[in-house]
């Protein structure tokens, strides 16, 4: 029936006298209607003979260059119900397209009565007043030229007329190969499938858009398409079921015909994926019967072509598939993907990546994969890199932060790349090919330079993994942040293999991953789709790329250079670092590069030129001790100075340890008076100015941080000894260094844990109050702390809970279950003891500070206590625990032990030598002991101070009360043995 004037836009030109409108509906695909202009008939396209009309081709063409995609408004003069077809009347921009169809002489007008005597004759006048002047003119199908007609006419190839049976696909591809194709799309079947003729030889070919798939539209059983086929035929219509190109369906037998009529319609087709009807318009309105070009990226084996789709968006050139992808209508499909170029191929996944996080289309229900990575947003910084750690980490000192804090240092591990691992001399692991030559290119590079930082993830590992992701256990992970590292300044030979873009795009600087990946250090992380990853992770690939090509160092199928490094640092190796001492000293000053500062005047070298590690420290000059005022700023002072650096070093001599004295340059700076004029060392008692090389210097260093009271030398007065002893331990001279404590338990042997800072302790106690931990075991096989890891234990003796370390665990290979017994260190109270995992727990965070613990191990000063396995070693310690228990004493310390180095547990680790006084009788701990003859005097040498000389002399007269009496160790009298007592000088440095 006839409508009023509509509005749309017109999709596609199927002849020179039709046209398909489309609406604007949002949300889904619009309704369309196929309007044939009224009072015209143009030539017809070629069907199944593959022969047109004359002029067809060019009739056609000329309606659909002048109409597709461009705004009309039509209306619906009539109907013919025989052929259910629309006639009507269509105007675009003021226009009558259908007079003007007839004034180029691409149409004729339609004979007198029929169907033309619905069409007014204002009309038909005017149609054919425009026709007879085409006619007169030769314009179109009226070309009077000889041969125009027939030359007019396509000699369409066998692909066009639906013969696929010679058709090459592979040929055609490898004549095409790189080549750009000119094509107009006739059909789309699915989103990402259309239907195109090759212009100039209209070759009708089926192209899949390569990398890509759209959701299916479905499709008809082929007895009900028959079916629908003959229906169409018995009623004298041409049948629509099929599409052009293709075969009709053989007739149907009379078994089918009933089993198609009788069956319902959802047994006879496959419904449409969600979206496929939206995917499939999607791309009908961008380039159905429109000028396209195709490149042929290969076929499959089915004979099907696989290609990318390209259409103008004004003066743009688009890709069709990008274009699916981003707009969530198809997925990349890695079958075809891989015929594509790399870059081509990771638009695509990018693009689809950015469509899953927006849940768009297709991913609306998009469940992402488990993933143990966080996106860190916004955090860049500036730094100095101070440290390489392997080649793809690094720690760069963050110009931002406060120097000395924790905060001043920042690990970065490069964002989608990875090196090969350096491997763990402590469990025998070897370093992988290329790993050394990896991080020594970073170190050359890096080291000392300015860098910018921009943080980008960070991924959580297992206790024992390395870079691959591993299900995260409680208590045993450890997180690791990833980000992109720009080298401010780089050489100009180092950016020369690096594409423009990564470079000129990035004002920051050069990147160093891609510098690492580029020359074959590094290889590119393949992430799984919804893992955080590099902004730079294109041009990461292309690096790579590169590098595979060049077969560049781990890309090259060649083993790496084998380099031995004698190791005279470790255990076990005295006697051959004395022996190579003469090897070290034959120049005078010998290059090196500082692999590692223990502390703030010891190190571990590296000798490339006698391919050695030693153990270095610097000659009569000592930093504080762990622990220390002082001691973590020397290290961070020397970590920023000297680490990983190339210097000099003079070697003197190696003491009893193996360590090697003497001293170190940076640059033409002897490192030793930088340390001393910065106030974090004191010279060795035993210094001498004529043993040590530029003794001079360093005892004008000193003298100058001495005046000026830096550091160590804080509280400083000339000749006031005591006075400076206590500054020294960081306490004013007027408290007398002592400070209030609180003994937690008792040793044997005198020894003792006492608790400084009480107030913490109960502050973490009250914390873990409040975490319901009874209620939150773990199952085995989730929580297994492993030896030296922090937990929350169940205390056996009042069921409360608190920090402890893991002293021993099951042996390897053991089965754990909730019995398995752990044996645990309370790392603020100093108890131990085995406890099953039943009463174990993962640390939480909010009781994870301080790590190292509140009960500090001492022993009493200038007295002996038997061990607990000696005579009278129990009743010491009884005795020992009735002075102490539940009192407030005060603590001086006055001296330090740490032989014990690093090692936790009970009994072990650094140990204060201290005095304790009882406040309520004004009495050392050690003169009640002495004088109940539970404790013998320690021995005075001659280079001890008059201070302590004046306290043995007071305590010894509490031990003569003790042997007079026969008390205890002297029930038989004195049977000290003066061989056992004699002291033996400690060395010292020079």
């Amino acid at each position: 029936m006839a409508t009023g004037w509509l509005k749309g836009t017109v999709k596609a030109v199927p002849s020179g006298d039709s046209l398909l409108i489309m609406g604007s509906v949002k949300g889904g695909p619009p309704p369309e209607k196929t309007v044939t202009l009224a009072g015209l008939i143009a030539p017809k396209l070629a069907r199944r003979d593959g022969r047109d009309e004359p002029f067809a081709w060019d009739s056609r063409e000329y309606l659909r260059k002048m109409c597709v995609g461009k705004e009309v408004t039509f209306k619906v003069d009539y109907v013919v119900p025989s052929i259910n077809r629309e006639f009507g009347t269509v105007i675009m921009g003021g226009v009558n397209v259908g007079y003007e169809v007839v004034a180029n002489g691409w149409a004729k007008v339609r004979q007198q009565g029929g169907q033309n005597s619905e069409v007014p004759p204002a009309v038909m006048t005017e149609l054919n007043e425009r026709e007879m002047k085409a006619q007169t003119e030769g314009l179109g199908i009226w070309n009077k030229t000889p041969g125009a007609s027939e030359a007019s006419i396509r000699e369409l190839p066998p692909s066009a007329i639906g013969d696929s049976a010679g058709f090459d696909a592979l040929g055609l591809v490898e004549s095409s190969k790189g080549k750009v194709l000119p094509a107009i799309v006739e059909a789309v079947r699915d989103g990402s499938t259309v239907r195109v003729y090759l212009l100039p030889d209209f070759q009708y070919v089926q192209v899949y858009c390569a990398g890509i798939q759209a959701p299916s539209m479905g499709r008809r059983s082929p007895v009900a398409d028959t079916f629908a086929q003959e229906e169409a035929k018995s009623r004298g219509e041409e049948s629509k079921t099929g599409e052009a190109g293709e075969e009709p369906a053989a007739p149907l037998t009379t078994a089918q015909r009933l089993a198609a009529s009788n069956s319902a319609a959802s047994h006879a087709e496959i419904l449409p994926d969600p979206y496929a009807k939206e995917a499939k318009h999607f791309t009908e309105v961008r380039v159905l019967n429109r000028d396209v070009r195709i490149v042929l990226e290969g076929a499959d084996k089915f004979n099907n072509l696989i290609g990318s789709v390209h259409y103008s968006e004004g003066d743009n050139v688009v890709d069709l598939s990008l274009e699916l992808v981003k707009h969530g209508f198809a997925k990349v499909v890695e079958w075809s993907a891989n015929m594509m170029e790399e870059v081509a191929k990771r638009r695509l996944k990018t693009a689809e990546l950015q469509a899953k996080k927006d849940r768009l289309k297709i991913w609306t229900t998009y469940v992402p994969p488990a993933t143990n990575s966080t996106a860190i947003l916004d955090v860049n910084f500036s730094g100095k890199v101070i440290e390489v750690v392997s080649g793809d980490c690094i720690v760069v000192a963050d110009d931002a932060a406060p120097y000395g804090t924790p905060a001043a240092e920042r690990r970065v591990n490069l964002s989608s790349i990875r090196a090969p691992r350096v491997g763990n001399p402590k469990k025998d692991e070897k370093p992988a090919a290329y790993a050394r030559e990896a991080k020594e290119y970073l170190r050359g590079l890096l080291i000392g330079q300015q860098v910018n930082v921009t943080m980008e993830y960070s991924r959580k590992f297992g206790a024992t993994d390395g870079p691959t992701p591993m299900p995260v256990v409680p208590g045993s992970d450890r997180t690791m942040d990833f980000g992109s590292v720009f080298l401010v300044s780089a050489p100009k030979g180092e950016v020369a293999d690096l594409t423009p873009a990564s470079v000129s795009g990035q004002p920051q600087g050069a990147n160093v991953a891609e510098m690492l990946v580029v020359r074959g250090f590094a290889t590119v992380v393949r992430h799984r789709d919804f893992e955080e990853r590099s902004n730079f992770y294109d041009a990461l690939l292309a690096a790579e790329s590169k590098a595979v090509k060049g077969k560049k160092k781990i890309h090259s199928q060649k083993d790496s250079p084998a380099t031995h490094i004698n190791d005279l640092s470790l255990q076990g190796t005295t006697k051959k670092a004395i022996a190579f001492l003469p090897f070290l000293q034959r120049q005078r000053r010998l290059p090196a590069i500082v692999d590692y500062v223990l502390s703030g005047h010891r190190f571990k070298l590296l000798i490339p030129k006698e391919t050695c590690a030693i153990a270095f420290s610097l000659s009569g000059v000592r930093c504080p001790g762990r622990g220390e005022p002082y001691s973590e700023e020397a290290i961070s002072f020397m970590r920023r100075r000297i680490l990983q650096r190339d210097v000099e070093i003079e070697i003197e001599t190696v003491d009893k340890t193996g360590t090697f004295l003497g001293s170190l340059w940076e640059g033409k700076e002897n490192v030793s008076v930088a340390l001393l004029e910065a106030g974090l060392a004191k010279l060795h008692p035993s210094f001498s100015t004529d043993r040590t090389v530029e003794g001079h210097l360093l005892l004008r260093a000193q003298e100058s941080a001495k005046s000026k009271n830096l550091k160590v030398w804080e509280g400083f007065v000339e000749g006031q000894e005591e006075a400076n002893r206590a500054a020294a331990a960081g306490v004013k001279a007027t408290e007398a260094k002592a400070v209030p404590v609180c003994v937690a338990d008792v040793l044997g042997g005198g020894k003792f844990y006492v608790q400084t800072e009480e107030a913490k302790v109960l502050m973490i106690q009250k914390t873990l109050e409040g975490l319901n931990l009874k209620d939150k075991a773990s199952p085995p096989g989730v929580f297994t702390p492993q030896k030296g890891e922090l937990v929350i234990a169940q205390f056996s003796s009042d069921n409360s809970w608190n920090r402890a370390l893991i002293v021993n665990s099951p042996r390897q290979g053991t089965a754990i279950t909730a019995k398995s017994l752990y044996e645990v260190f309370y790392i603020d109270y100093g108890n131990q003891e085995s406890i099953p995992l039943s009463r174990l727990r993962p640390l939480d965070p909010s009781v994870s500070s301080p790590a190292q613990g509140l009960a500090q191990l001492c022993r009493l000063a200038h007295i002996r206590v038997p061990e607990l396995e000696d005579d009278f070693g129990e009743e010491a310690a009884e005795y020992l625990s009735d002075l102490v228990a539940n009192k407030s004493l005060l603590m001086k310390v006055e001296d330090k032990d740490t032989t014990g180095g690093k090692v936790r547990g009970k009994g072990t680790g650094t140990c204060l030598i201290v005095t304790l006084i009882d406040p309520a009788s004004s009495k050392t701990i050690q003169s009640l002991m002495l004088e109940n003859g539970l404790a013998k005097l320690e021995k005075i040498n001659r280079w001890d101070t008059p201070e302590k000389k004046n306290i043995h002399a007071e305590y010894e007269e509490y031990l003569k009360e003790a042997k007079k009496n026969r008390l205890n160790m002297w029930s038989y009298g004195d049977v000290e043995s003066d061989e056992e007592d004699t002291p033996r000088r400690p060395m010292g440095r020079r």
